[in-house]
């Protein structure tokens, strides 16, 4: 695969059309003032040491050195490479609640809505930082292994949405555990597990799996999406309709609080309530930024090899020949038709 690093650069080549006409100009300007002078076949014998062919030569090369300039400028760059490069940072594996309950409009644009742009900005935050993705209602599973592949992580999050699970439910205790095994082996690393969820129908045993994170190093940092008050799901079909129960009653979802602070509370983590301002997101950012950061060893593909300084040998030799051509014929090579 091929391109070029700065291909802004590769406009100067329009500066080649006008050289080129400058040169035809100047030719015919010179034939025409010859031609002043005298029959131009006779004046070509009384000029022996004159040499079209030479001042052709010079001009072509020049020109195709300025070509091949132009391209070291705009930085041809070829194939791949693997590199070892040394990061440090943290690992965070994001465990976001998509049950029906998170499409509630009590936070704009929805629970589920506002936890992705949360999720987004933070990945955006991230340098040289390991994310995971896990979804979880009634059950959990990984929607992205671990990894420094932001771009991807976005891609993953943007698909999100309460269909990829079937059952529902909250079981948050279910997404810790399998947060836990997200992690790489790095030890001195920083690692934090947050989950993002609004904690209704919340299944058990989420204290006790956020007390054995903590005992391992991994704080957990839960976000409750929503507020005490609630508010009803939307049904998906039309505007204003909304879930209702057996007995038809319009369902409200309500923020678990108490419950979000207790599993916080168990993981050594912190409670965070996300609401319509970004103060959530600072909050969240500020606790990231305390947890330590260990150097790691990766081997990554830099997407591309440059490959300016073969071009730029090229140009070098190209300009050298052209200086070396004389415009008036050597006599040491008369015998040599080539630039005569």
């Amino acid at each position: 695969m091929f391109r070029f690093g700065d291909p802004t650069c590769l406009y100067l080549l329009a500066i080649l059309p006008v050289l080129l006409a400058f040169y035809i100009y100047s030719n015919y300007r010179r034939t025409q003032r010859i031609k002043k002078y005298g029959d131009p076949e006779l004046l070509k014998q009384l000029m022996p040491e004159v040499s079209n062919a030479r001042m052709a030569w010079k001009f072509w090369l020049s020109f195709f050195a300025i070509a091949l300039i132009i391209f070291v400028l705009a930085r041809p760059q070829f194939g791949a490479k693997m590199e070892t490069v040394k990061r440090s940072g943290i690992e965070t594996v994001i465990a976001l609640d998509i049950s029906n309950s998170m499409l509630a409009e009590d936070v704009q644009p929805n629970r589920l809505d506002k936890s992705k742009k949360l999720v987004s900005k933070l990945v955006d935050s991230f340098t040289n930082d390991k994310v995971g993705l896990i979804v979880f209602a009634g059950q959990a599973f990984t929607q992205l292994p671990i990894t420094s592949d932001y771009i991807s992580a976005k891609m993953f999050l943007d698909a999100i949405n309460p269909s990829l699970i079937a059952s529902q439910g909250t079981d948050i205790g279910g997404a810790i555990n399998l947060a836990m095994k997200s992690f790489t082996p790095k030890e001195g690393v920083g690692r934090a597990i947050i989950i993002i969820t609004d904690g209704e129908n919340h299944e058990g045993g989420a204290e006790d799996a956020a007390r054995a994170a903590a005992e391992k190093g991994m704080l957990v940092y839960v976000l409750g999406v929503g507020s005490p008050e609630g508010s009803p799901i939307p049904s998906g079909t039309r505007a204003n309709d909304f879930r209702k129960d057996k007995d038809g009653n319009v369902i409200v979802t309500r923020l678990n609080d108490q419950m979000c602070q207790s599993i916080a509370q168990a993981g050594k983590g912190m409670y965070i309530r996300v609401d319509n301002s970004n103060s959530a997101q600072r909050l969240l950012q500020s606790e990231m930024d305390k947890l330590a950061k260990a150097d790691v060893e990766t081997t990554v593909f830099t997407e591309f090899d440059e490959q300016f300084m073969v071009v730029a040998w090229i140009a070098l030799i190209v300009l050298v020949i052209e200086i070396l051509i004389l415009e008036r014929k050597n006599p040491l090579f008369k015998n040599i038709r080539l630039f005569r």
